[in-house]
């Protein structure tokens, strides 16, 4: 058990601002803080930070709740854990002893898998630099310009061309071979019983997860063969669309440029941090995903797509801008000549003239968008530039910076000999024609980004029960004040409709019989509990100004509900009645519905 003395210290040292702005990008707006949210995709900042109340919530996916609470999700960790990371850097004594808690199977079974893995990575680099099957390899490796330092940093190895080189080896080593399979380490055979190797003849790259734990393996195959790639399958430890290669050893790098620069292949990432680009990562051979663009904008503000100068690359980068920038990260393109490779690249030109032409030469994502569209039209042509100028108009005008939209537009109306005030207008009747650049779009001060996107079908979000907002505002109030807790407590008990509600208030009135002042941070951390977290943070927003006569109401909102669901519960019983031909009992509850009905008035 942590003293709830170390918590107190935890949350009083760390404040939530300053902590919260270590990875998301905040603005003041009156009392609130408010970004893009770290946890989910979006346009609209529906993060807010409170710092009087230091508590955190994101109106569009829901997630809230104290300092720690912030730190347990972006670290993915326990609760013990971030408040032992957290005691670590502020030097607070950590004077608990950790009692192991009995593990579930799921636990048991990631954990003899990230075992297994690491063992599986010592294997396959044992083979490549101390084995006569890892010769070719290694030669392999330094003929793509990879040093033993590169290999050693990166882990790299090697699966022998055997069926069973590291199944022998597991079974050796007390791994049940079925577990293995799940893991995505081994193959079941395809007749009868028995598994093999799944990766055969190549060079091995060791995947980590967020915690620098292996997970993971990407295999290039040495042979003649497909696929020339292999990635480990989908396994309870790796999902391809949430895990970007390197983050890891890239985070420090990123999170102190907030900048990443995003790769293809694994090779781009080694060869680039050879010539001294830290904060490289790459998909895991997959295209990006929503899910990648979210875990990078922790980390990032603006991304370096540094995709093959070929078709296919190029095809992949215009896809990602989408994606980045609706996670709110700033895109910029790295443009490679000649159909090469960012790996091609470095090794023809040097490090140096990767670094200066590529990554600090990297255009704007809509200027690489313009030089993308220019492949789809013939510029020789009349009616081709017309097309061309057509698409380019609408490129433009969903820019939200008028700032960039009118170098743009000077830039377009120089080349093409055409007025700028004429593009300029096309632009504007694109932005009235696609609706952009309304302002106060989001209703009653609100940052609610999933009300946003669904404003067009229709007018007005659903609207509760009187009685949950009645709950609400009680409970708010009795985060604020403990007599107003007791005096629910003694009015209302544990009568409220809300299941989460009650569970709440039933906290709330433990919480203060043990003495703690009103705090809603500390209140939070009282409850360890998600849901309940999120719920009351979303609540401890609801700053509506004390009112005895508020609270009348509330309370009778609250009890005219109870009694609503007695009456219709009565009914039901009393059709049952009639339907029984019980007509005496029938009439009794008619009448018992009457007395209702009168203390519901």
């Amino acid at each position: 058990m942590i003293p709830q003395e170390t918590i107190d210290e935890v949350l009083r040292r760390f404040e939530i601002g300053e902590t919260v702005g270590r990875y998301v990008q905040l603005s003041k707006q009156g009392k609130y803080l408010k970004g893009l949210c770290p946890f989910h995709s979006e346009k609209t900042p529906s993060f807010t930070v409170t710092p009087e109340k230091q508590i955190f919530h994101c109106y569009g996916c829901g997630k809230g709740g104290n300092v720690i609470k912030f730190v347990m999700e972006m670290e993915n960790e326990t609760f013990p854990e971030a408040v032992k990371r957290m005691c670590e850097e502020a030097a607070i004594p950590i004077t608990w002893s950790a009692q192991p808690e009995e593990q579930t199977p799921r636990q048991r079974e990631r954990a003899k898998l990230v075992d297994a893995h690491a063992f599986t990575a010592k294997v396959y680099h044992y083979i490549l630099r101390n084995t006569a099957a890892g010769t070719p390899a290694m030669d392999y490796l330094r003929s793509r310009g990879l040093n033993d330092k590169l290999i050693e940093e990166f882990g790299i190895g090697y699966a022998p061309a055997r069926w069973d080189t590291l199944t022998q080896a597991l079974t050796r080593n007390g791994y049940e071979l079925d577990e293995m399979e799940r893991g995505g380490l081994i193959s079941r055979k395809h007749e009868g019983d028995g598994f093999v190797d799944r990766f055969r003849d190549r060079v091995m790259f060791p995947i980590h997860d967020g915690d620098g734990k292996f997970v993971a393996f990407a295999g290039r195959l040495m042979s003649d063969g497909q696929p020339k790639y292999l990635n480990s399958p989908e396994s309870p430890l790796f999902s391809k669309s949430r895990t970007l290669y390197r983050l890891h050893e890239a985070k420090g790098a990123i999170r102190k440029s907030r900048q990443a620069v995003l790769f293809e292949g694994y090779m781009d990432v080694i060869k680039a941090w050879s010539a001294g680009v830290a904060n490289g990562i790459a998909t895991m051979g997959t295209a990006l995903t929503a899910e990648h663009a979210a875990l990078l904008k922790r980390f990032a503000d603006e991304a370096i797509v540094c995709y093959d100068g070929d078709d296919a690359g190029q095809a992949a980068a215009q896809k990602s801008i989408p994606l980045l920038e609706g996670a709110g990260i700033r895109v910029r393109v790295g443009m490679l000549p000649g159909r090469m490779d960012p790996d091609e690249y470095i090794t023809e030109n040097g490090p140096e003239a990767f670094v200066r032409e590529t990554i600090e030469g990297a255009v704007s994502a809509v200027k690489f968008q313009l030089i993308y569209l220019r492949k789809s039209h013939i510029l020789l042509e009349e009616d081709g530039k017309i097309r061309y100028l057509k698409d380019a108009i609408r490129l433009v005008a969903r820019r939200e910076s008028p700032t960039e939209r009118e170098l743009i537009l000077k830039e377009l109306a120089q080349e093409f000999g055409v007025s700028l005030d004429t593009l300029k207008q096309d632009v504007v009747d694109v932005r009235r024609q696609e609706k952009l650049g309304t302002t106060g779009d989001i209703p009653g001060g609100t940052w609610n980004n999933e009300w946003n996107e669904k404003r067009s079908s229709s007018k007005h979000p659903p609207l509760s029960p009187a009685f949950v907002q009645a709950e609400r505002q009680l409970i708010s109030w009795m985060m604020q004040d403990a007599d107003t807790a007791f005096l629910v407590q003694n009015r209302l008990g544990d009568r409220f409709h809300v299941e989460d509600h009650a569970a709440i208030a039933a906290y709330l009135y433990a919480y203060y019989a043990q003495g703690n002042e009103p705090d809603a941070g500390r209140f939070i951390a009282y409850l360890q509990h998600d849901r309940l977290e999120r719920t009351c943070s979303a609540i401890a927003l609801e700053d509506t100004p004390f009112d005895d006569k508020v609270l009348e109401d509330c309370l009778r909102t609250i009890g005219q509900a109870s009694l609503s669901r007695d009456i219709d519960r009565k009914k039901e019983e009393m059709l049952r009645a009639e339907r029984a031909g019980d007509i005496m009992l029938a009439v009794q509850i008619g009448t018992e519905i009457i007395a209702l009905e009168k203390q519901r008035k």
